[in-house]
This record gives C-alpha cells, structure tokens and sequence, in this order.
C-alpha cells in the first residue's frame, strides 16, 4: 500500500467553483485558492482534496470531463496548479485531485471519435455501444443508474451512460458469461477494456509526476458494468488492485481513496481508506436531519447529532466496526459535510450546536475532512437554482452546500469582484453570514475553535472505546483522552471513568464521580493515568 502519511491527514475539501475568484469572472479558480493558502494553512490541515478540475463542459459541475491532462480554463492552467502544490507543500499541504474514471463526458475526443464511426473501432471500443437494446439490462432512465441513450449519430444504435446522459460508461469489460450471444459485450481483456485501463495508469501517472499526492475516485466501483452487481464488483476491484501493484512500484507514496467504502471481495484491499460518505446511513444516520431534503439511500432517521436528543450511534457503530473488522487500523474518511448534500448548519441547527459535531470528527479516530466553509459554520441555503446538475434527485439539491466561500463582508462577501448576477451561485443573503474576516480575531468564534481542535485532538492512531453510546456520547481514545458530547438541548450525565483534566470543554461538570453535561455542551479531557480498563477498542 501507499506510504501510510494518510492515516494521520486532516483533509480540506475545496470545491473550486466556489472557493476564491481571483480574475473577477464570478467563478473560483486556482490562482484564488494560491491567493488563499495561508487560511488554509492556519487551519491545521495538512491535505487539500479538490473536486474535478479538468477540462469539462460541466454538465454535472466537472465530473464530465472532456480533457484528463488539462485544467479547465476557467480555474487556469497545468501551471497553475503545478504552482499550487509546489505552495501548499511549503506550507506541509498536500494536493489530492477528484477522478473521474468510469465515464467521460459525451465532448471527450475519445467519444467523439467513436459517435462518428460507423462501427466498432478497430483498436477496440472505449465505450459501450449496442445496436439493438438488449432484452436485459438497464433500460431505467434515472440520473445515477447506468441506461442506454440513443445515439445521436452517425453511429447507429445505443450507448451506455453512467450517470447523466451526458455521462458515457467507459468500457471496461464484462464478465464471461458461456452460451450469451452478445457480440457487444467485451471481455474484460478485450482490446478496448485494455486501451482503458493503460489510459487510467496514464492519467493517474501524469498528475502524480507534476506532484499531486493522490486521487480521490468519483464512482470508483463503477468500471466493470455487469448486470450481476457481485460479479461486476469482484471484477472492478482486480483492475484497482492492478494499478495498486503498479502504483506501489512507481509511485509508492500515492494515495487512492474510493467514493465510498471499498467492497471486501477476498484478497488485498488496493484502496488506501474507506470512505463514509454524507449521502449514506453511516454518518445520515449521526447528522441528517433533513432540512437539506431526503436522502433515497435510506429511510429518514432522527439523527444523533440534534436537539431532540432521539437518534442513536448504533447504525454508525456497527458500520464502523464493519469497516474494520478485517483490519483494524484501516483509515476511514468522515466528512463534516461535502459537495453532494448539506452542510453540518443546515436548517435549524446553530452554531452552537456545531461544536459537539465538530468535536465528534475531529476526535473519533478517523481521518477528517473539512468541508470549506464548516470552519466558520456557513450555512446550506436552500432554493438554489439547479446550476451544472445539482438536482440530480428530485427530492434534494446538493447547490445549497456549493454557495460561495464568505472571506469578509465586502461585496459577494470578498468571494469575487463580480456583478451578482454573475456569480457561479448566489451569496448567502443573510447581513448575519459568518464570515472569516469576522472570526479571525474572535477567540470565541467558530474559526479559531476548530483550529484549536485540529491544534489539540489526539492522534488519529489508536483505539477508541465507547463508554457511553447515548446521550452524551463518550469514549476514551488511546487510553489517554476522554471524550464527551451532548448535542441535545438537555443535559445529561455519565459515570466518570476516573479524574480527567479539560483541554477543551464546555458545559463539563464533573462531580462525585459523575459527569454532568449542560445541552450542546461538549468535553476533550486528559484522564489521570491509564482510567480505559478493559473493553474493546474501535
């Protein structure tokens, strides 16, 4: 596997239509985000992971991409983010990059070439095309579920998308099936399967030349497209596990972390984490309180982390001990929040409330990802407009997380120099937008308490053990530190594991062996030698 500085990261998700727009386009770009490394750095992270960056006509806001080798105009140049690993990593910053890898979008040459041919290319197909639908398959017209599309010619027949229909499934194979008379289902060594995954290697190996530090895999699971999800999986996994082993000799130090949780198929693992992603039970089930929408995924939970105080870790528990039954100090990726759904603020949830939350992910013992703007507690707006493919599901719009970074309280709130109207997304219009300007010397402010958290928050490493798994929430990580959270609006109270010094807290009375905790009071406390005892440890 990868050289393992990843279990210690602290990430810093950018989602650079947003972030800084420094040529007054109204968008954000890269030379922004270079103009803002010192607030990234002040924060205490040490990974900035970006959203698609390439050339793209941004049907779905860059995960179509037209040109794997070249940043899209609009945020620079190869140069520019050349420059901007080269400064973040003055700063001890690596640079992670989104791949997309299992579709492009329909205005990639490859696919170009392809729709202008009268039949199979001759060096093997990139795509996946059919003449006639087949009586099985997919055949469902839903963003996020593979369905054929009309060609739009000349090319006869149909081709596979994997998301949008702007969105066409690369070719990576199919599983052999005897006896299936299916011309246009190429084996997984097939020419075409193979020109992909040498294209994959090469992409992958460009970027990592120029410095980048690694990938995160947008539908990384998606490569072999079977209609027999198992077998399909088993196959996708083999190609990772490929690029893993030729990862591992050329670049050794490379990181590769999945959209979601890598499937356990038997053998080596090839990704160097899993991922819990917002849009799943595992962490919808610990903040989601619907106010952004409802998830399809799952059926709608009271979450943990609310003022009702009626969810339960229980669903996060048991998913985490999942994820690590096979090795227990494989990295898990939690997320504040990300470009896909809300934000931690969203609805009636306070700043105040934050603090629990934030705690809770920046101590578990995960690898934690900052969503930009969670550090001063911006808020999910709702009613965005649908721009590049926001709603992809009737019943949520993920615009509401991707509004514009707040820097101060000049116009568009220091994002950019632009007219309103020409803004990637609207700013938030409340006067009472928090904003970075406006926290920076605060003491109290969300900013600097997340920095000192980041600044004090044990080592990822180690074990966590829960000893108490309602409200408050409390566990002891690595024997040393106590953590406690309450995000209810009542107090609650736990048995003191033994005498326990605050780094951090608020609302903590500990009393005759008892510890109190006021509403959204939260507590990291130093324990007086070794007060874990015996249980088992996450």
């Amino acid at each position: 596997m990868a050289g393992d500085w990843f279990a210690d990261a602290v990430m810093y998700e950018i989602y650079p239509q947003s972030f800084a727009d420094s040529n007054g386009d109204g968008v954000g770009d890269l030379r922004g985000v270079i103009d803002r490394l010192d607030h990234i750095a002040s924060l205490g992270v040490n990974v900035i992971w970006f959203n698609p960056c390439f050339a793209s006509p941004f049907v779905d806001a860059g995960y179509d991409v037209s040109d794997y080798l070249a940043i899209a105009p609009r945020y620079g140049s190869n140069d520019d983010m050349v420059e901007l690993v080269e400064k973040a990593g003055a700063r001890g910053i690596r640079v992670m990059l989104d791949l997309v890898a299992g579709h492009t979008s329909i205005e990639h040459p490859w696919f170009q070439q392809e729709l202008a041919a009268d039949g199979p290319s001759p060096a093997g197909d990139r795509y996946i095309w059919c003449e006639e639908l087949p009586e099985g398959g997919w055949t469902r017209d839903t963003p996020g579920v593979p369905a054929w599309v009309a060609s739009p010619g000349p090319r006869r027949g149909y081709y596979l998308k994997n998301f949008y229909d702007e969105q066409p499934a690369l070719n990576f194979g199919w599983v052999a099936r005897p006896g299936r008379d299916e011309p246009w289902r190429d084996a997984i060594d097939a020419p075409g399967p193979l020109r992909n995954r040498q294209a994959l290697i090469d992409i992958i190996g460009f970027w990592l030349a120029k410095g980048v530090a690694g990938f995160r895999v947008d539908m990384a699971f998606s490569l072999v497209k079977d209609e027999l999800w198992d077998d399909g999986i088993r196959a996708t996994v083999q190609i990772w596990r490929e690029i893993r082993d030729w990862l591992d000799v050329a670049y050794p130090e490379a990181v590769l972390i999945p959209e979601g949780s890598e499937p356990r198929t038997g053998g080596a693992l090839a990704f160097d984490a899993d991922f819990f992603l917002v849009i799943k039970d595992a962490h919808a089930s610990l903040f989601d309180n619907h106010a952004a929408g409802i998830l399809p995924f799952q059926p709608p939970r009271e979450p943990f982390f609310d003022e009702a105080g009626k969810g339960s870790t229980r669903p996060f528990l048991e998913a985490w001990d999942a994820a690590r039954a096979a090795d227990p100090a494989r990295p898990i990726v939690l997320a504040t929040a990300d470009h896909d759904y809300d934000r931690l603020r969203v609805g009636s949830r306070t700043e105040e409330q934050l603090r629990a939350a934030l705690m809770f992910l920046f101590t578990w013992g995960n690898v934690p990802s900052l969503y930009y703007g969670d550090e001063i507690g911006m808020r999910y707006l709702p009613d965005m407009p649908d721009v590049e493919g926001a709603i992809c599901n009737p019943l949520y719009n993920r615009a509401g997380c991707r509004t514009p970074m707040q820097w101060d309280d000049g116009p568009n709130a220091g994002f950019s120099t632009a007219e309103p109207e020409k803004l990637y997304l609207p700013i938030d219009p409340d006067p009472r937008r928090p904003t970075v300007a406006a926290q920076e010397n605060d003491p109290d402010s969300t900013l600097n308490f997340v920095r000192e958290l980041i600044r004090v928050r044990p080592p990822t490493r180690g074990t966590t053990q829960v000893i108490n798994e309602a409200y408050p929430l409390a566990y002891i990580r690595n024997g040393s530190y106590l953590v406690i959270l309450n995000p209810r609006r009542e107090p609650a109270t736990v048995s003191a594991p033994g005498p326990a010094t605050p780094i951090l807290a608020s609302g903590i009375d500990q009393a005759g062996g008892t510890i109190t905790v006021a509403g959204f009071g939260y507590g990291l406390l130093r324990l007086a030698g070794d007060a874990a005892g015996p249980g088992s440890g996450r």
